[in-house]
């Protein structure tokens, strides 16, 4: 089926927030998108599984010529549809060839100290990019907008994205949520250079059919030959 709403946020961070008080926190990031439209975007930083851990890997040194007329978007939500013009700047972590998946490495949400878990890492670049005023996009599901304030934010209506990391590879509870071409992610386009952040789940397989949906247990230290 895949996750609904499939699209792309681009805009610029307004406000940050860290979730502590709830079972499967996220990061949360205010962007400002179309004529000072707000949208709350919420990164997973915790699985919700006890099996699995959430996977990271930022790239500073982004190739954005993999994703071709990225920069020619509007401000505001774009929805990427099969069969249409801009399917070329879907994501697809298996596929797309943009990162060495084996670089990807567990992180806890959430440990004392500086610069040690997802928290600390995510923060840096979203203070980075309000710092330099850079557009952001994020990739990922939709929601909203609905006629109340935002739970994070207060803004009103709430609006946003979420399902912002790998939506393909999923098994039992989760496998509706498959699907090629939908994955989630961040990019970050500052003056001179591009920053990537790619996310996943540890219990998600990286051997997918055309639907996304596992073709066996394939995790992301092994490499994926089928797709080479």
């Amino acid at each position: 089926m895949a996750v609904e709403n499939y699209g792309v946020l681009k805009g610029t961070v307004h406000d940050t927030r860290r979730e502590v008080d709830f079972d499967t926190p996220h990061y949360q990031v205010d962007v400002i998108g179309e004529d000072g439209t707000h949208y709350r975007c919420a990164i997973n930083v915790m699985s919700s599984s006890a099996e699995s851990e959430v996977l990271y890997y930022a790239d500073d040194d982004f190739n954005a010529s993999e994703i071709t007329h990225l920069q020619n978007l509007q401000n505001g939500y774009t929805p990427i549809r099969e069969n249409e013009a801009n399917q070329r700047i879907a994501l697809d972590y298996v596929r797309g060839n943009l990162f060495d998946p084996t670089k990807m490495i567990p992180l806890p949400h959430e440990v004392t100290g500086e610069n040690n878990d997802l928290n600390d890492f995510i923060e840096t670049y979203m203070n980075e990019a309000k710092k330099e005023n850079a557009a952001i996009y994020v990739y990922g599901s939709r929601f909203g907008p609905e006629n109340k304030k935002d739970k994070i934010f207060g803004f009103e209506p709430t609006n946003g994205m979420h399902n912002i990391h790998m939506n393909q590879g999923n098994s039992g509870k989760w496998k509706q949520d498959n699907g090629v071409y939908h994955d989630g992610g961040i990019l970050i386009q500052f003056k001179d250079y591009w920053v990537a952040i790619f996310l996943a789940f540890l219990t998600q397989s990286w051997c997918t059919d055309q639907n996304g949906d596992p073709i066996r247990f394939c995790a992301f230290t092994e490499p994926d030959k089928e797709f080479e």
